[in-house]
């Protein structure tokens, strides 16, 4: 009946031996922690932030180099987005938008859906297509589906 009191007992020394050294280094870190603390949750670049700017506080003409040097890569990627991307597909889309503008009865076009024919009557917004070899097959296709003529046969 005694040993399983002795056990809980002795169990209970160790927690209080672990939980004392435990305390122990807990105080003899206690600054370096701190330290650590601070600087994970950014509290201690708060003082880099409140000082005065490096050239001075009259904010002259280093703020102004410095803002330029920062810009000048996002400027420079806007460029090139601008000329490999934006232009090239502003481009296409102008002469798309032309050869639609410019469609008329015999052309032979393709579709968007990859549907190959020829213009047979133009209504507005509306194509009437004769696709296959029979002239008894026509469909209704939209202008804006039409993806460009057919110059091969």
């Amino acid at each position: 009946m005694l040993a399983p009191l002795k056990a809980k007992l002795d169990f209970a020394i160790i927690i209080k031996r672990i939980s004392g050294l435990i305390y122990q280094r807990i105080c003899k870190y206690s600054t370096s922690l701190l330290m650590a603390v601070l600087l994970m949750s950014g509290a201690a670049s708060v003082s880099y932030a409140m000082s005065p700017p490096a050239g001075g506080a009259d904010g002259g003409p280093q703020d102004i180099s410095a803002m330029i040097q920062s810009f000048l890569p996002l400027i420079l990627i806007f460029v090139i987005f601008y000329f490999l991307l934006i232009r090239p597909q502003s481009k296409k889309a102008k002469e798309h938008k032309a050869l639609l503008e410019n469609l008329k009865k015999g052309d032979k076009i393709m579709t968007s859906g990859g549907i190959h024919g020829l213009i047979e009557d133009i209504d507005g917004e509306t194509l009437t297509l004769k696709v296959g070899i029979g002239a008894d097959v026509k469909i209704k296709v939209s202008r804006g589906y039409i993806a460009g003529l057919r110059t091969k046969e």
